[in-house]
């Protein structure tokens, strides 16, 4: 009965949530106090929220992110008085797959999902649907299949836009005679997200490489030719020191690296320490691990900015959003037009990206409360 009642609230709520669009930017209703043990959230059925339990997937220990990700969605959603089932798949969508149909069977009332490679869960999501679980698709777009009820991310192709920008300011390309020699390592081809980084960066570059002031002196531009499975630091680093060794090992300088995110770029830096004695680039990345951080704020530095994501902003927001379909309330969403996931258009929240590096992460990523110092020692 919980659960035809939380499939009544949830399509209630995307009809309302398409309805409101991206033209009046966040929607819905508030949440109560999660932070008060004796206030309870009630769903249109009168279950209090300690009757409800949010199945949270997360892809893998091996990258910090996650694990921030899944400490953050599970001390907030414990806050507002939920049950959270908590797993993390070790980067085995096999795996990731089980613990979803476990987690299905043990009837979660809401399922967070973000997905190792987001096509290769579509019997979870058809059986999720047939039980009336709701679904949203966390960071990483769930693809072709219409059991996927909200999407909750970053703006992915901003994240791009902001490294991007960066290096257009960085070099001056406007003013700057050049040219400048650049190369690219983007992201998990599996990963719906890759493409948005990877198009939102090159969309700005696009017009300096064609005119000439950025040089691609490997030739290796098209995403598929630059892309690192699973986002790992060793692929990257291996493909780097290959560049390396064949486009600059004569004292040529590369004068930026565009890295999609921080794994990917820690491999770019550790094949520049072991194969490189030019001109140290500028280099890009996403996510603010700690050690990126450090080698951003090293003297001197070995990476010039990554693009800070707040996940503790994203986990709140997942939150709302679990609270207010489990009350049949209108979801917040501010993108209904832009993450086709092949089947339908998913209703989506987007959070916005900025960039740190070492003028400002103090305030961003300390002062914040984000990191303390002494992590960043």
């Amino acid at each position: 009965m919980k659960k035809q009642l939380l499939k009544q609230a949830l399509s209630l709520g995307m009809a309302a949530a398409l309805l409101v669009g991206c033209s009046g930017g966040s929607t819905g209703g508030d949440t109560t106090d999660g932070g008060n043990e004796n206030q309870t959230q009630q769903t249109d059925g009168g279950s209090d929220a300690g009757e409800i339990t949010v199945g949270v997937s997360m892809p893998t220990k091996d990258l910090q992110r996650w694990n921030q990700d899944g400490a953050n969605m599970q001390a907030e959603l414990e806050a507002a008085g939920y049950k959270v089932d908590l797993q993390y798949a070790s980067n085995d969508v096999q795996q990731q797959l089980s613990q979803i149909e476990n987690m299905i069977n043990n009837e979660v009332d809401v399922l967070v999902i973000a997905a190792i490679e987001g096509s290769s869960l579509g019997e979870a999501l058809n059986n999720a649907k047939t039980a009336g679980i709701p679904v949203i698709a966390y960071d990483r777009l769930l693809m072709n299949s219409d059991a996927v009820s909200y999407y909750a991310t970053f703006d992915n192709y901003m994240v791009g836009e902001v490294q991007g920008q960066y290096i257009i300011d960085q070099l001056d390309l406007d003013n700057a005679e050049g040219p400048f020699n650049l190369e690219i390592t983007a992201g998990d081809p599996g990963d719906n997200n890759a493409m948005f980084f990877y198009n939102g960066a090159m969309n700005l570059l696009k017009p300096y490489i064609e005119s000439g002031k950025l040089v691609i002196q490997s030739g290796q531009q098209e995403f598929e030719d630059v892309a690192t499975a699973v986002w790992a630091t060793e692929t990257a680093q291996s493909r780097a020191e290959n560049i390396l060794s064949s486009y600059y090992a004569d004292g040529t300088n590369v004068d930026v690296w565009l890295c999609s995110n921080d794994s990917t770029a820690l491999g770019v830096e550790n094949a520049l320490a072991a194969n490189y004695n030019g001109e140290y680039p500028i280099v890009t990345g996403q996510d603010c691990d700690i050690e990126n951080t450090k080698n951003m704020i090293a003297n001197p530095p070995k990476q010039s900015m990554s693009v800070f994501k707040d996940t503790r902003t994203l986990a709140s927001q997942v939150v709302k959003m679990v609270s207010q379909i489990v009350n049949g309330e209108t979801v917040d969403v501010n993108d209904t037009d832009t993450y086709n996931n092949g089947v339908i258009t998913v209703p989506s929240y987007l959070c916005e990206p900025v960039f740190a590096d070492a003028s400002n992460y103090k305030e961003l990523l300390i002062d914040s409360g984000y990191y303390t110092e002494d992590q960043l020692k």
